[in-house]
């Protein structure tokens, strides 16, 4: 059974302003290099076996569990300065999620299966399509 992680989205003020970067990041590449999205972060985690296993990298994004992105590959490293650091590998595609209110944490966290959200277009609501803004806002009005 797959493990995930999740991750606070700082800066990013929804799932298209984390596309975008993710897009930025992608086209400055170096030719031939694979086409994954680099997330650094400074401790590497110890069950790796679990996460690669099918997990994913969830993203709180302004307040609320918003989206994920598949995991394809954990590289610890030491950086420049000697300090140890980690490589998440992941998938570009951003899949949006049922959003879930989750309050600001520093580093990662362990996301149990159980308790990770749907994927949105797996929920049975007709709201992909709809602006991430807008279902926001019907979220908040307790209309979705």
């Amino acid at each position: 059974m797959p493990l995930h992680l999740l991750k606070l989205c700082v800066g990013c003020d929804g799932i298209a302003d984390l596309e975008d970067w993710i897009r930025e990041r992608l086209a400055k590449r170096p030719k031939g290099s694979p086409r994954q999205h680099v997330h650094v972060t400074r401790m590497t985690p110890k069950r790796g076996e679990e996460l690669l296993d099918g997990g994913s990298l969830y993203w709180v994004i302004r307040g609320e569990i918003a989206c994920r992105q598949t995991l394809v590959g954990i590289e610890p490293f030491v950086d420049g300065e000697g300090v140890g650091r980690c490589r998440l590998l992941l998938e570009p595609t951003v899949v949006p999620v049922e959003p879930r209110p989750y309050r600001a944490f520093q580093g990662w966290r362990y996301l149990a299966p159980k308790d990770a959200p749907s994927d949105l277009a797996r929920s049975g609501k007709d709201v992909t399509a709809m602006p991430e803004e807008m279902r926001r806002e019907l979220r908040s009005l307790g209309l979705l």
